[in-house]
C-alpha cells in the first residue's frame, strides 16, 4: 500500500492523560492531525509531533471574568411562555416555568419596547399599559379578556452556554463552572474579543489550525428546569438577538422589529414554517453582518499565519455555508459532524473552501462508551451510510471527536476504525478531482432553497423523527444517488423562471401547508404557471406525502391534474371515484414490498393516472402523464436501500429516461455502482453487512457477475 494510502486525511483526539496511547493511535489510524476537544488541553508534550495540531476556540465563551465584567453584553434569546387563560380580568405569568434557572436571566430593560403580550385569541398585541412586570417575583401580569388565550415574549441572557451545558450533562461533570456566552456583535466585547484572539494565538505557537466553534450565534437550545432538552432547532435563530442588534436591523430595513417576528406563535421560524418576508429579512442581515465579522477573524488568523476552520454547528447562525455572504469570509475549511448521507453532503458541498472534514461517529463519549456498550455498531452504520455520499461528493478529510480515553477501553472499536480509515484514504485517492457520473439534474422545490440544501426536514442534526423520516429518507436517497441535485426555492422560480431550463425532475416533498412543501406559495400563478409548463414541455415531477399542498381554487394539491391524484378532506366525497386496479410499471419492477413508511390516508387517484400501489382504496403510489410531461406520485419514502431503487427508477421514467437503467448499474439494490468517468474508475459497493451477489451494467450493455463480501467495495478500470 502506497504512504498516500497509508497516512493522512485523518484528525484524532487527545488529552493530558493520554500522551503515549495518542501517539500508538496516531500511527494506527494513520492520522496527521491532533485536536483538542471541550473540556480537555492540548498537551505539551505532543505539540512537536509529526501532526499538524488543531485546536478549538471558542469566540463566545470560556472567558467568564469578562462576561460577568460586562453584562449587558452577556448574549441573550427570544422565549415566549405557554399559553395561558384566566376565568377573570387579571392573568399572571411566571416566566421562568420549565425553563433550567441556572440557564437564562430575565433581561428586563427597555420591556415595554423588546417584550410582546399577545392575546393569541385574536392576534392582537396587548397595549404596554395593560401589562406589568415585577422584578422581584419575576412575573408578568395582564389585564384581560376572560377566556381568551395570552403569551408573553421576553428576552433572557444566556448565562450558561446551551452546548457546553449539554456537555456537562451528557458526561456529569461535576462542579463545573457554567461558561457564559458574550456577545461578539457588541462594541465592546467586539473590541476585546480582536484582542484575544491575537493573544490566544500569540500564546499558542505551535497550533497549525484555529477550529473556531462555532463563531457568534448558537443554535436555538432551552433546556427545562429537570435540565432536560425543551426546544431545539439546529437552524433556530431565535438565541441570535440582542437590542443592539435589533436596533442596527431597524435602521437597515426600515421599520419597526416585533418580537413576534422571531417567536411566530411560538414556533420559532422552525423550518418546517413558510418564511414571512419580516423573518427572511432578519436572516439576510444576521448573515451580513455575521459574516462581515468572521472576516474579521479570519483575516486575523491568517495575518497571524494559521488556517481558519468552522465548526458547522454549535454558534453557527448566520454563516449559512450555501449562501454568498460566506463565501466572502475567506475561511479555509468547515468541519462538522457526519450524521448520515444528508449531512455529509451538508458539509462536502459547500463551496468556496479549501478542504472539508467529517466529523465521524460515535463520538468519545460515555453514552456510547460504557460497559456494554457496542461502538462499533453505529461506527458500521455511520461509515455505511456516509460512504455512499462520500462516493458522490468527497469531504477532503475524517476525524473523530471526544474523549480518546474512553475509546481506548475498546480496542475492537480502533482497530474498526483504523480501516475506515485506510479505505476512505483509497476512496479518495480514486475519486479525487472528478465528478461522478450523473444520469440526471434533479431539484428539491421548498421555501428555503439552497440555504437549506441537504438539511431540509432536519429538526435536529440528523437525529429520527417518527413525523418527518417517511421525508428525510429522499433526501437521504439522493445524497449517495448518481444524480445532479439542486436545491431551489419559490423565490427562485419566481424571480427567474428559466432556472427550470436545465433541470430534468422537480421534487416536492412534505407535508401540506408547510415550507418543504410551499402551501399558499402555490396560489402564487407566476409559480404554479412556471412549473406547470415545466412539466407540459416535458419535465418530470415527482411529488411526496403532500405535495403541491393547500386548500384552495377548488383543490388541496394545487397541481392535482397534474399529478393524477388529490387528497379527499371531505369536500369530494360527493363524488364517486372508480380508478382503484393497480398497475405493474417500470418504478417498482424491483420491489416486492415498497415500504411507505407513514404514508398518507385519503389519497385517490383521478381518472387519468395509473395507479401502481392502493392500500384499502388509498393511493399509496401513482403516476400520471400531463402534455409531454410525465408526474409520480408516492405517499412516503424512508431510507432503504430497496426504496433508493424506487427513486432512482421514478426519477428515470419521469424524465422519459428508463432506456438509462442498465447503465453504471446493479440488478441488486443493496449494490450500487458509481462510475468516475475522467479519472476512468468506477467501482461497486455492497451497502449491507451480509454478502451480495449481482449483476453489474457498466455501459452499451455490457455486464458481468459478481459476488462482495459485507461491506465491500471494489475498484475497476474503465
Amino acid at each position: 500500500m502506497s504512504d498516500e494510502l497509508k497516512k493522512g486525511r485523518v484528525t484524532i483526539p487527545t488529552d493530558l492523560d493520554v500522551i503515549p496511547q495518542t501517539l500508538e493511535v496516531l500511527k494506527k489510524l494513520g492520522a496527521d492531525a491532533i485536536r483538542d476537544c471541550d473540556g480537555t488541553e492540548f498537551p505539551k508534550e505532543l505539540r512537536d509531533c509529526d501532526a499538524k495540531i488543531y485546536s478549538t476556540y471558542y469566540t463566545t465563551r470560556k472567558d467568564n471574568e469578562w462576561a460577568k465584567a460586562n453584562p449587558d453584553e452577556i448574549q441573550q434569546m427570544y422565549l415566549m411562555t405557554a399559553f395561558k387563560t384566566s376565568p377573570s380580568e387579571e392573568l399572571k405569568f411566571h416566566l421562568m416555568d420549565n425553563l433550567y434557572p441556572d440557564m437564562l436571566k430575565i433581561n428586563p430593560k427597555d420591556r415595554e419596547r423588546w417584550w410582546e403580550v399577545i392575546d393569541r385569541t385574536t392576534g392582537e398585541v396587548v397595549p404596554v399599559e395593560k401589562w406589568s412586570y415585577d422584578e422581584k417575583s419575576g412575573d408578568v401580569t395582564v389585564h384581560v379578556i376572560p377566556f381568551h388565550q395570552y403569551t408573553v415574549s421576553f428576552l433572557a441572557f444566556i448565562m450558561w452556554d446551551p452546548v457546553h451545558m449539554y456537555n456537562a450533562v451528557v458526561n456529569d461533570w461535576k462542579d463545573v463552572e457554567k461558561q457564559i456566552t458574550f456577545d461578539v456583535r457588541q462594541p465592546k466585547t467586539h473590541e476585546y474579543t480582536m484582542k484575544r484572539l491575537r493573544k490566544f494565538i500569540a500564546e499558542h505557537p505551535y497550533v497549525d489550525v484555529i477550529r473556531y466553534t462555532t463563531f457568534f450565534h448558537q443554535f436555538t437550545l432551552v433546556f427545562d428546569e429537570l435540565a432536560r432538552e425543551k426546544f431545539v432547532d439546529w437552524y433556530g435563530y431565535s438565541a441570535s438577538v440582542s437590542p443592539y442588534i435589533l436596533d442596527q436591523f431597524e435602521k437597515e430595513v426600515g421599520y419597526k422589529f416585533r418580537p413576534e417576528f422571531i417567536i411566530d406563535q411560538g414556533y420559532h421560524n422552525n423550518q418546517y414554517r413558510i418564511p414571512s418576508k419580516e423573518y427572511k429579512d432578519f436572516q439576510a442581515f444576521q448573515r451580513r453582518e455575521v459574516c462581515k465579522l468572521v472576516k474579521e477573524m479570519v483575516d486575523i488568523t491568517h495575518e497571524c499565519g494559521k488556517e481558519a476552520m468552522m465548526f458547522l454547528g454549535d454558534h453557527w447562525i448566520g454563516t449559512e455555508p450555501f449562501m454568498e455572504e460566506f463565501s466572502k469570509t475567506g475561511i479555509d475549511a468547515v468541519v462538522g459532524s457526519v450524521g448520515n448521507g444528508s449531512t455529509l453532503r451538508l458539509i462536502s458541498d459547500i463551496p468556496g473552501v479549501k478542504y472539508t472534514e467529517g466529523r465521524f461517529l460515535p463520538y468519545f463519549f460515555p453514552d456510547t462508551f460504557h460497559e456494554g456498550g457496542d461502538p462499533i455498531k453505529e461506527a458500521k452504520y455511520n461509515w455505511v451510510t456516509a460512504r455512499r455520499a462520500i462516493l458522490r461528493k468527497p469531504i477532503d478529510r475524517i476525524g473523530y471527536g471526544g474523549y480518546l480515553k474512553l475509546a481506548l477501553e475498546f480496542p475492537d472499536f480502533i482497530d474498526y476504525i483504523a480501516t475506515i480509515c485506510d479505505e476512505f484514504r483509497e476512496l479518495y485517492t480514486n475519486i479525487k478531482g472528478t465528478t461522478p457520473y450523473c444520469f440526471k439534474k434533479v431539484a428539491v422545490l421548498n421555501c428555503w432553497g439552497k440555504m437549506r440544501a441537504w438539511g431540509a426536514h432536519m429538526v435536529h442534526h440528523a437525529l429520527y423523527q417518527k413525523q418527518n423520516y417517511s421525508y428525510a429518507g429522499v433526501i437521504e436517497a439522493l445524497s449517495g444517488a448518481p444524480f445532479d441535485v439542486a436545491f431551489i426555492s419559490f423565490d427562485d422560480v419566481r424571480k427567474n423562471p428559466a432556472i427550470l431550463d436545465d433541470i430534468d425532475v422537480i421534487i416536492n416533498v412534505g407535508d401540506a401547508d408547510t415550507a418543504h412543501t410551499g402551501g399558499k406559495e402555490w396560489c402564487d400563478e407566476r409559480v404554479v404557471t412556471a412549473i406547470r409548463a415545466f412539466i407540459y414541455g416535458g419535465g418530470g415531477f415527482i411529488g411526496v406525502g403532500e405535495p403541491t399542498g393547500h386548500q384552495a381554487n377548488g383543490h388541496f394539491f394545487q397541481l392535482a391534474n397534474e399529478l393524477g391524484v388529490e387528497k379527499e378532506t371531505g369536500f369530494t366525497l360527493n363524488y364517486d371515484k372508480y380508478n382503484w386496479q393497480e398497475h405493474d410499471h417500470f418504478i417498482k419492477s424491483d420491489s416486492k414490498d415498497i415500504d411507505f413508511g407513514e404514508g398518507k390516508k385519503s389519497i385517490y387517484a383521478l381518472p387519468s393516472a395509473t395507479i401502481l400501489v392502493q392500500n384499502d382504496k388509498e393511493v399509496q403510489m401513482a403516476v400520471n402523464e400531463y402534455g409531454s410531461g410525465r408526474c409520480v406520485y408516492i405517499s412516503g419514502l424512508p431510507y432503504t436501500f430497496e426504496n433508493n431503487r424506487v427513486l432512482h427508477r421514478a426519477i428515470l421514467w419521469s424524465s422519459h429516461s428508463e432506456d438509462m437503467l442498465n447503465t453504471w448499474f446493479s440488478t441488486n439494490y443493496n449494490v450500487e455502482v458509481h462510475a468516475f468517468v475522467k479519472n476512468g474508475k468506477y467501482c461497486v459497493v455492497n451497502n449491507t453487512y451480509e454478502p451480495q451477489t449481482t449483476t453489474v451494467y457498466t455501459t452499451g450493455g455490457k455486464s458481468f457477475e459478481l459476488s462482495l463480501e459485507a461491506n465491500e467495495i471494489k475498484w475497476y478500470s474503465i
